[in-house]
């Protein structure tokens, strides 16, 4: 089956053959006629199967006829990152360069200016993500009454994200007589029961079982311990033929820290995650994309809505915490039905996570061993820099302190001459002083007379003491206090 076949437009035709594409997917073999035909539908597919297009390329040929007005949108497609937006946005001006059709990007962490005045001029094409779409709604930039057409994409990471209040709240204010798509991984029964209250009569499509992975991706975990997980990563980015790959950590800490350990043993590594503004994430999915960077560390935030070509690997540094993140993750390689590899780590405290992962995706992952002494030597390794670190502190530290030592006394020495002219100047002064206060001082004869000790005590305390105190002196005063009480 060609594109053709699916009653697409010549002028679309020509642009999917320019991108490069020749034969549809499964997805959009089934999506896209019913989609051709005003029908709603429900999408049931792993991510990297070709979804986007299965709704775009139809959506640009039913908006090709028709007029946009002001502050009403003709169609309205919801994202629930504003990566997987971008990446939507990207899909509608490669494929509808023939069509006279205008679009609007409503994310977050960019200027409103313009996309309010983009909304005033018209558009046909409005992606957002739910966020900025009700702020701009609530403050009377946006009419959705005129909304023909609704795509809900990713629904199960709207539900994970908290979004389905405000997809129902949004849904309220179209027209009800509107087409609506829905696409999602899985069909937990929350996106269930949405998609049975604002769904009319839908076709549904499933391409693969829900929660499988791509098959065209090989699936392995490592067993690792905490402190050996670095260096396994570096040890499989080293030797299993890796030419990019992104790597997944669960906190955004993790992320940056991760980031600036591969950096430092000479890996060209990139981050991106939640803390980063919006320019800041373009500009470092560029770098990865342009092949600046080779290896990518994420966090969740981009598991959805990356599409770049060519990822040989995708790496669970941390496992999920989400088995479903585990079908997305992996989803970024192996993608338009190229082949890719996955490795997950697994520490002794991840067994709940991978077991609740294999119980989702039906089966066993299978386990890629390293070799005895590369698994013994990874704590070491990772410690042993830190100890050569110490030491070369310490080393470091030695003659700085010598260095002081020797400058305190220069300065002792250089400052002696002059301590000794102002002594002598003032020796009279502290001669009166010393003859003033000498009558007031205590002699040893006054201070046996104050404080009497008899000589039964001296040698009562003498035969208590060891022999081995060393000290022939007078017992000090407060000794024979306590000894008499």
């Amino acid at each position: 089956m060609s594109f053709a076949d699916l009653g697409l437009s010549d002028e679309l035709l020509q642009a999917v053959e320019a991108a490069g594409y020749s034969e549809p997917t499964p997805i959009q073999a089934q999506a896209i006629p019913p989609v051709l035909m005003m029908k709603d539908l429900i999408g049931i597919a792993q991510t990297g199967t070709g979804k986007t297009a299965s709704f775009v390329l139809p959506m640009i040929d039913i908006l090709a006829h028709g007029r946009r007005r002001a502050l009403m949108p003709r169609s309205l497609i919801l994202e629930p990152t504003r990566e997987l937006a971008a990446q939507v946005a990207e899909n509608f001006e490669k494929y509808g360069k023939n069509h006279d059709l205008k679009m609007a990007l409503l994310i977050g962490g960019v200027q409103m200016g313009d996309q309010v005045k983009a909304l005033q001029e018209g558009v046909d094409v409005l992606i957002a993500t739910p966020g900025r779409l009700m702020d701009l709604f609530e403050r009377g930039k946006i009419l959705l009454t005129g909304c023909e057409l609704l795509v809900i994409d990713e629904a199960d990471r709207m539900l994970d994200m908290g979004f389905i209040p405000d997809i129902e709240s949004i849904c309220s204010k179209l027209p009800t007589n509107r087409q609506t798509l829905l696409f999602s991984a899985t069909m937990p029964p929350p996106i269930k029961k949405l998609a049975d209250r604002f769904l009319s009569n839908p076709k549904n499509i499933e391409v693969a079982r829900p929660a499988t992975a791509n098959t065209n991706i090989v699936q392995h975990k490592v067993a690792v311990t905490s402190r050996g997980k670095r260096e396994a990563l570096r040890h499989l980015l080293r030797t299993d033929n890796v030419t990019t790959a992104i790597v997944f950590a669960n906190r955004k800490t993790t992320v940056r820290e991760l980031a600036k350990s591969l950096k430092g043993h000479g890996f060209a590594a990139g981050e991106i995650h939640g803390d980063m503004d919006q320019a800041g994430r373009n500009a470092e999915l560029q770098r990865f994309k342009d092949g600046a960077i080779n290896i990518l560390v994420a966090s969740d935030v981009a598991a959805r809505g990356l599409d770049v070509k060519g990822v040989s690997h995708v790496f669970n540094f941390d496992t999920p915490w989400h088995p479903d993140d585990y079908i997305h993750r992996i989803g970024r390689t192996g993608r338009g039905g190229a082949t890719g590899r996955a490795f997950t780590l697994v520490t002794p405290e991840d067994a709940e996570a991978i077991e609740g992962v294999e119980k989702l995706t039906g089966g066993k992952i299978p386990v890629y061993t390293l070799s005895p002494d590369e698994a013994a030597a990874a704590p070491a390794r990772e410690e042993r820099p830190r100890r050569e670190k110490r030491a070369r502190t310490e080393t470091r530290e030695a003659p700085v302190e010598d260095r002081a030592e020797h400058s305190e006394e220069r300065s002792a020495r250089r400052e002696r001459p002059e301590r000794q002219r102002e002594e002598r100047s003032e020796r009279p002064a502290r001669r009166d002083e010393r003859a003033d206060r000498r009558p007031t001082r205590d002699t040893a004869p006054e201070r046996e007379a104050k404080a009497p000790r008899s000589d039964a005590r001296r040698g009562r305390r003498r035969e208590e003491e060891p022999a081995d105190m060393g000290w022939n002196g007078p017992v000090p005063e407060f000794l024979g206090v306590s000894a008499l009480a």
